[in-house]
């Protein structure tokens, strides 16, 4: 099966189901600060597991884009990705284990053809705060899988809760498929088993959790699915690497083109083609979205220039001397501009951002080759301090070193090279990864009173500063609002004076925060602010505050805007090229 049809099979399954397909939403994840991009398919809906009402019911499903940085480095084997999809699917209350259960087994034997003697799954083990999952377990027997094809588990492999004191938590149930032609089925199912793929989740939300160790029951249980969308094509099309599926395989063609080097001829050439691949196809989804993240030595731009310099680098490893990353890009787009529309509309700003920073780089190797320079005669080794800072500061991989130091008649410290990697590697994890709270663990009163305050600074800014204003991003936690937004100059002492005056007068007016839904083309002729519009599909959320703010949403908001103090801007600066940005606070009146 190719990708385009494992997805639609997934999608129009669960909408014959009741299901209501949502579009992905950005990568960017909209007022949530506890990471850089959206990194699972949940993040987006969290909200809505929380018992916020979404505009498209209470049963959906999507294929989400997803970005992970936690472990770039390991890319290069046979499944690691930093850009997926996650196929989804949730039931906010609607229904629950029995269905989700069952639908899942029909949509793995039916759907996409399965034999249910090469499936198994695990369930949680039970452990002394919570229940054994007897319940889950008896939903897969009764569809007829055996006993000995059902594992149950710990805490730490089959429940899911949110970081943080509170929020929807529960076991979950994983299923798995046995994809090694080689061998004959088990009979017994062993996770330890790498014959065993795993290939779909269902997070069965039943507990509240309500600090450490504490679960009550839920009043809204929810089901979130999550299946790896290219580990599933790459077994459904009996494949061991999803590098071999159609996701992927025409960029390595092209990468073959370029270098004259074969995929598969050898291991660390191999490796250097995953990388590129993998790098370059999440830097175009990333540049591509909504919000139009550029190279640059800041939070997401950072990810973004990691993730060219290291393919450009390992380009240059296969011995591709020409600048090609805007080549790769242009394979990626074409290989999934019909799935993701904002590729093809926003090609001509990748493909020109991509040359421009191979450019700048290019020019930071040939720094690098003179720091490298001096180096020789200082010791008959180049320390793993020095090697690490070539490779830090200018892009030289280990390899490059060792081999331009060889010439020389020098040695490298591999030991003291890796050690500093280590230290790097644990402190890019910690800044990056930002633990995927979802909104989960952090919808608190004081960052619910932020969100609605965005809102009224962003109708104060179209009013003094004129409607060519829009958001362009906004990251959003308990101590601060940071707001960016399109206009091409700074502002004045006098402008930023007059937007914290309508602001605190709007609050002042404690008017009510009224929510409505409607259609995206009702929500159109309204006016409405629509940064998110294409979030939601056919049917959206509008927050009005008067006749001060009109805006497409998701929530949650303040009830009435008196609850929100004293508005207060504490700095306004660039952002990137026509974007400025606005750090503001609330503080008591």
């Amino acid at each position: 099966m190719s990708s385009q049809e494992i997805r639609r099979k997934y999608i129009e399954f669960f909408v014959k189901k009741g299901h209501v397909e949502i579009p992905s939403a950005s990568l960017v994840p909209e007022n949530d600060a506890s990471t850089l991009f959206v990194s699972a398919g949940m993040q987006p809906v969290a909200p809505f597991l929380l018992g916020e009402k979404h505009p498209g019911g209470d049963k959906l499903v999507n294929s989400q884009k997803c970005i992970r940085t936690g472990d770039i480095d390991e890319v290069g084997d046979k499944i690691h990705h930093t850009f997926f999809e996650m196929l989804g699917h949730w039931s906010l209350g609607a229904y629950f284990k029995k269905e989700a259960i069952e639908m899942s087994w029909k949509f793995l034997t039916q759907e996409l053809g399965l034999k249910p003697e090469r499936l198994a799954f695990s369930v949680f083990e039970g452990d002394d705060n919570s229940p054994r999952d007897e319940e889950a377990a008896e939903v897969w027997k009764s569809v007829g899988v055996y006993e000995d094809r059902i594992a149950y588990l710990s805490k730490k492999e089959n429940w899911w809760e949110p970081d943080g004191p509170s929020g929807p938590c529960g076991p979950d149930t994983e299923m798995f498929y046995w994809a090694d032609d080689s061998v004959s089925v088990p009979d017994k199912f062993d996770v330890e088993n790498e014959g065993w793929v795993e290939i779909g989740n269902d997070v069965l939300m039943q507990y509240t959790k309500q600090g450490n160790n504490i679960y009550v029951p839920a009043e809204q249980k929810n089901i979130d699915n999550g299946t790896g969308f290219e580990r599933l094509v790459a077994v459904m099309n009996g494949l061991d690497d999803n590098y071999l599926t159609d996701l992927f395989k025409p960029i390595i063609e092209k990468i073959e083109e370029l270098s004259g080097k074969k995929y598969g001829e050898n291991e660390e050439q191999t490796k250097s083609i995953r990388i590129i691949v993998d790098h370059l196809r999440a830097a175009t989804f990333i540049m591509a979205d909504y919000t139009g993240v550029v190279p640059s030595n800041l939070d997401k731009g950072y990810v973004v220039r990691k993730l060219i310099r290291r393919a450009i680098r390992h380009g240059r490893m296969l011995g591709i001397k020409d600048n090609f990353t805007h080549k790769i890009g242009e394979v990626v787009i074409n290989i999934m501009k019909d799935v993701y529309s904002e590729l093809d509309k926003n090609k001509e700003f990748v493909l020109s951002n991509f040359k421009a920073e191979e450019e700048k780089f290019t020019k930071t190797l040939q720094q690098g080759l003179k720091e490298f320079e001096k180096l020789i005669g200082k010791s008959e080794k180049i320390s793993g301090k020095n090697a690490f800072n070539l490779f830090q500061t200018y892009g030289f991989p280990l390899e490059l070193t060792q081999e331009l130091a060889k010439e020389k008649g020098l040695g490298v410290d591999e030991k003291d090279f890796e050690s500093e990697m280590e230290k790097h590697q644990e402190l890019s994890r910690t800044a990056s990864v930002g633990k995927f709270k979802g909104g989960l663990a952090n919808q608190s009163e004081q960052t619910i009173k932020y969100h609605t305050a965005a809102h009224l600074m962003l109708a104060a800014l179209r009013k003094v500063l004129g409607d060519h204003v829009q958001q362009k991003g906004s990251n959003i936690n308990e101590e601060r609002l940071r707001f960016d937004f399109s206009h091409s100059e700074k502002m004045t002492d006098e402008q930023k004076a007059e937007v914290e005056k309508l602001v605190n007068e709007w609050i002042g007016r404690d008017l009510n925060v009224v929510c409505e839904e409607m259609s995206l083309e009702e929500a159109k002729e309204k006016n409405a602010m629509g940064v998110f519009e294409d979030k939601y599909g056919g049917k959206v959320k509008i927050y009005s505050v008067g006749d001060t703010s009109c805006e497409i949403c998701g929530g949650p908001h303040v009830e009435r805007i008196g609850a929100l103090g004293n508005f207060k801007i504490k700095k306004e600066i660039s952002s990137s090229a026509g974007v400025r940005r606005i750090k503001a606070v609330l503080v008591d009146n």
